[in-house]
C-alpha cells in the first residue's frame, strides 16, 4: 500500500522559510525533524510513514547530496547530476501515489523539516516557491519526482533512463502544459523517446521542442494519444517533429537543397549610414550553424535576462557587471558559478579591465544599458547624463578590449528617431575608427516567441567585414504571437480559481510592454496609463502586484473596477518576460518586480546571439 507523508500546511512552510533563509545548510543540519508539530496527514488512502522510514530516505537524500559535494557549493554539472538521481531516488524509495505528490504540503515538509540542509545547498536563499511548494513545477524536490513520474519506463532494464534527454528547461517545457500533453506518463515518455531520433538540422532545441509541443496541441483534439501502442505513437511524434524541423528551416535553405536559387532582398529595416550591404539571401546562418561556446563580457547584466539568452545561443561570460546587489544576487541564485563584479560602469577604469587575462580574446561585449533620455542623447559631453556616460564607457572599453562583436539593446527610439541621430552619428564614427563596422535595428520580443509587445532598439557592430556582411537580423517566429491567455491561464488556475478558464479565454491579445520604472521613487506596477488600461481590457489590475494567483474564492468582475480584477504575480510577470520558469529573482516584491521589467527577454537575447555565432563563424 502506498504511504502517506506528513504536510507541512502553508502558514507555518513560509514562517521556516523566512527563518531558514539566510542560515547556511551546514547551520540548517541542526534543524532536522522527523516530525512537526504542525503537519497533519489525509485520513486515509495509505499507510502513514514512519520514522524509521524517513530516516532511511534522508539517509539516501543526503548520500546523493554528499556525492554531488554536499555541504561545499556545488558546480552545476554536479547540480545536474544530483538532480537526475536525486529524482529516481525519489519516485522509486517515496512509494507515493501520484495524487498524494501532488500536494505541495508534502513537498514542504521533506523541504523545511527533514532535508532543509539539502534544500537549501541546492538552491542558497531560494524564492519560496522552491521550498514551500506554491509552483510543484519548481519545487526542489517535488518537481523531480514528477519529472521522474513522467518519464519511467517499467519494461527498460533502466527505467528511468529517459531522464537525461532534455535538460530542466526543456522538460519544463512539456510540464507545463500537463494538462493537455503533459500529464501522461505514456505520452511524455513517447515524446523523448522520439525526440531522441530525430534530426535537428542545427535547429536550436529549444526553439524546435516548442514548436513541436504547439503542434502536438493542435493534433490533440483529433487523435487520442493514449491509445496508439508505443510503435505507432512513435512514428506520429516523429512525423510532427520532422514537420518542425521543416517549418523552422528557412525557406531558402529547402530550396538550396533542391538547387541554386535567385538571390533576394531581405526586408527593409531600419539601420546606419555605415551598415554593410546586405548579401544576397542565403540559408539562414543563425538558424543552421553550430553554435561552439563563445566567450562574452555582460555590461549591466541586471537580472540575467540576456545574459540567459546569450548562454542560450552558445556564449560563456567570462565577467558579468552590474552595480545593484539585488541583481548581483539573482544572479547568484541562477547561476553561482558566473564571475560577478559589483561595479558602476560609468566609472570603470578600460585600461584595468584590459590587464584580466579573462577578457583578453572576447568574442563579445554585450549590454542590455539603461535606457537613453532624448535629452541626454543630444549633449554627447561626458558626464551630462549617468545613463549616457554607461553608453560612452561601453564603447571605450570596446576601443580597449576589442572583442570581435559588440551588441547593445536599448529602445527602440534609439534606432527610429531623429532626436537619438546625433548619438548614433557620434557611435558610428567612434565605432569606424577603431575599424568596427556598424548597424542599427528593431526587434520586437513578440516576434520571437514572448507574449509581450516589446520593441528593443538594438546595435551590434563587428571588427571582421566578412563577420558584418555575413550577419543576418533574426527572423521572426512563423508562429503567431502567444497571447496573455495562453502564457498565464494554467498558472491563474494554479490555486482553484474557478475563472481562470474565462479570463484565459478572453485574454486574446499579447501583453502590453511591461516597465519596470524607477528604482528610486514609487511602488511597482505594469507601467503608465495607457498600459494599465490595456491591461483593464483583459481583467487585469495594472496598478499593482499580487502575492499570489487568485484562489477558489476570488470573483472576477471587471465591470466593478480594480475590486473586481485580479494582479499578476512577479513570477507572472517574469513569464511574459520570457524568463524560464526556474529563474529565480531575489529581492522583496518590488525590487524583484524592477528587475523583470527592466530585463532584456532572455529569447531575444538567444536570436541575437544566434545570429551573431552566426556570423562570427564565417570570419
Amino acid at each position: 500500500m502506498a504511504l502517506l507523508y506528513p504536510r507541512l500546511l502553508a502558514g507555518q512552510a513560509k514562517s521556516l522559510h523566512q527563518q531558514y533563509r539566510e542560515t547556511s545548510p551546514r547551520d540548517l543540519t541542526a534543524h532536522v525533524e522527523y516530525r512537526h508539530e504542525s503537519a497533519v496527514y489525509v485520513a486515509t488512502g495509505g499507510d502513514r510513514v514512519t520514522e524509521r522510514q524517513l530516516r532511511e530516505l534522508r539517509a539516501r537524500v543526503l548520500h546523493v547530496a554528499e556525492q554531488a559535494g554536499f555541504p561545499e557549493e556545488p558546480s552545476r554539472e554536479d547540480r545536474a547530476r544530483f538532480d537526475l538521481e536525486l529524482a529516481a531516488l525519489l519516485h522509486a524509495e517515496m512509494d507515493l501515489m501520484p495524487a498524494e505528490a501532488a500536494s505541495g504540503d508534502i513537498w514542504a515538509f521533506l523541504a523545511l523539516v527533514l532535508l532543509p540542509d539539502v534544500a537549501y545547498w541546492r538552491y542558497p536563499r531560494p524564492p519560496g516557491d522552491r521550498v514551500v511548494a506554491g509552483d510543484l513545477t519548481r519545487h526542489v524536490f517535488g518537481r523531480l519526482w514528477w519529472r521522474a513520474h513522467l518519464v519511467r519506463d517499467t519494461s527498460a532494464a533502466e527505467p528511468y533512463a529517459a531522464l537525461d534527454i532534455l535538460g530542466e528547461s526543456a522538460f519544463d517545457q512539456i510540464y507545463a502544459r500537463r494538462k493537455s500533453l503533459g500529464g501522461s506518463p505514456h505520452l511524455v515518455r513517447n515524446i523523448l523517446l522520439a525526440w531522441t531520433a530525430v534530426d535537428l538540422q542545427g535547429l536550436p532545441e529549444r526553439a524546435t521542442l516548442r514548436d513541436f509541443l504547439k503542434r502536438l496541441l493542435r493534433l490533440a483534439p483529433f487523435v487520442i494519444f493514449e491509445a496508439l501502442d508505443d510503435v505507432e505513437l512513435q512514428a506520429e511524434l516523429r512525423a510532427v517533429a520532422e514537420e518542425s524541423v521543416a517549418a523552422l528551416l528557412p525557406e531558402q535553405a529547402r530550396r538550396t537543397e533542391a538547387g541554386p536559387a535567385p538571390a533576394v532582398e531581405p526586408a527593409p529595416v531600419p539601420e546606419s549610414r555605415s551598415a554593410p550591404e546586405p548579401a544576397p539571401a542565403q540559408a539562414d546562418p543563425a538558424a543552421l550553424a553550430p553554435t561552439p561556446r563563445l566567450s562574452s563580457l555582460e555590461l549591466c547584466a541586471g537580472a540575467g535576462g540576456l545574459a540567459l539568452g546569450l548562454e542560450y545561443a552558445g556564449f560563456t561570460p567570462a565577467l558579468l557587471i552590474d552595480n545593484r546587489p539585488v541583481a548581483l544576487d539573482t544572479l547568484r541564485l541562477n547561476r553561482p558559478d558566473w564571475r560577478l563584479s559589483p561595479e558602476d560602469l560609468s566609472v570603470v577604469d578600460p585600461a584595468a579591465m584590459a590587464e584580466d587575462p579573462d577578457l583578453l580574446g572576447l568574442d563579445l561585449i554585450a549590454g542590455g544599458l539603461p535606457r537613453l533620455k532624448a535629452s541626454a542623447a543630444v549633449a554627447r559631453e561626458r558626464g551630462n547624463d549617468h545613463e549616457l556616460a554607461v553608453f560612452h564607457a561601453t564603447l571605450d572599453l570596446t576601443r580597449v578590449l576589442r572583442p570581435r562583436a559588440l551588441l547593445i539593446e536599448n529602445v527602440p527610439d534609439l534606432v527610429t528617431k531623429e532626436a537619438y541621430a546625433p548619438l548614433r552619428e557620434h557611435v558610428e564614427h567612434t565605432m569606424s575608427e577603431i575599424g568596427y563596422s556598424t548597424r542599427w535595428f528593431v526587434l520586437n520580443a513578440a516576434h520571437h516567441g514572448v507574449p509581450q509587445d516589446r520593441r528593443q532598439g538594438i546595435l551590434v557592430a563587428f571588427r571582421s567585414p566578412a563577420a558584418a556582411a555575413a550577419f543576418r537580423i533574426p527572423s521572426p517566429s512563423p508562429e503567431p504571437p502567444v497571447s496573455v491567455g495562453q502564457a498565464l491561464g494554467s498558472s491563474m488556475a494554479a490555486r482553484g480559481w474557478p475563472q481562470a478558464s474565462e479570463w484565459a479565454a478572453q485574454a486574446t491579445e499579447i501583453a502590453p510592454t511591461l516597465v519596470g520604472g524607477s528604482w528610486d521613487r514609487g511602488g511597482a506596477d505594469l507601467g503608465p496609463t495607457g498600459s494599465k488600461r490595456a491591461w483593464a481590457r483583459i481583467g487585469v489590475d495594472g496598478g499593482t502586484l499580487a502575492d499570489d494567483v487568485p484562489g477558489p474564492d476570488f470573483v472576477w468582475n471587471p465591470a466593478i473596477g480594480r475590486d473586481g480584477m485580479m494582479a499578476l504575480t512577479v513570477e507572472q510577470t517574469a513569464t511574459l518576460q520570457g524568463f524560464p520558469k526556474d529563474w529565480a529573482f531575489a529581492g522583496r516584491k518590488t525590487a524583484r518586480y524592477r528587475q523583470v521589467g527592466n530585463a532584456s527577454p532572455p529569447p531575444v537575447g538567444e536570436a541575437l546571439g544566434r545570429a551573431i555565432s552566426a556570423a562570427l563563424a564565417v570570419s
